[in-house]
């Protein structure tokens, strides 16, 4: 059974950063994707990372040039490094993964396309 465990959330000044981590345990497979997606209170979820076992990333507008998404395929952990934050960025974040070939290879950033879900971690940046 595939498992996704977040850990690295916390509070931080407006301008930090912060580092978050996601364990994949009991997957199998060969090729998938992975993504960071998150939900503020009274708002729907959105994805803000997304990258495959190829290499591949895509980001949300919002984040591109401040936030990061490496994978480390050895350890079966994703990662995503928050940097230049911002009070918007507060939210709860949530690791996902799916196995499936996206459409067209483009990597989604819905999470109507992600099978797999963490039970999420809090960010919280104060101004």
């Amino acid at each position: 059974q595939v498992q996704l465990v977040e850990s690295g959330g916390g509070s931080v000044q407006s301008g930090g950063s912060l580092g978050l981590s996601c364990v994949a345990s009991g997957y199998t497979y060969t090729y998938y994707y992975m993504g960071w997606f998150r939900q503020a209170p009274g708002k729907e979820r959105e994805g803000v990372a997304a990258i495959d076992t190829h290499g591949r990333t895509k980001y949300a507008d919002s984040v591109k040039g401040r936030f990061t998404i490496p994978l480390d395929n050895a350890k079966n952990t994703l990662y995503l490094q928050l940097n230049s934050l911002k009070p918007e960025d507060t939210a709860m974040y949530y690791c996902a993964a799916d196995p499936r070939t996206p459409s067209g290879w483009s990597l989604p950033l819905h999470q109507a396309l992600y099978y797999y879900w963490g039970q999420g971690t809090q960010v919280t940046v104060s101004s």
